[in-house]
């Protein structure tokens, strides 16, 4: 097993609205995909961003070998006390996530 960040080529985070947050995960084909997948449910997700897992939803697209994960966000976009009003950089979590 490998981080995430050494097998996906890309993973991101930005907002999708005010409540809720993006991370996607792009891989170079489809065996990385495969693993990525394999690693990044729901459960895992939840854990890695110490959420409840009914607020995580992890849908994979394999056309792109890509993974959309949604979560709430813990707080509205812009309201007193957010540290990242764009979502921007939220993926941190994922990075050392085993696949």
């Amino acid at each position: 097993m490998d981080p995430l960040k050494d097998v996906a080529r890309i993973i991101r985070s930005k907002n999708a609205g005010p409540t809720k947050l993006t991370l996607d995960v792009l891989f170079d084909d489809e065996a990385g995909f495969r693993r990525g997948v394999a690693a990044l449910d729901a459960s895992e997700v939840a854990r890695a961003f110490g959420r409840d897992i009914g607020a995580v939803t992890v849908t994979a697209y394999l056309p792109a070998f890509a993974l959309k994960i949604v979560m709430d966000r813990p707080q509205v976009a812009g309201a007193p006390g957010d540290r990242d009003i764009y979502g921007a950089q939220q993926h941190g979590p994922l990075l050392d996530v085993m696949v």
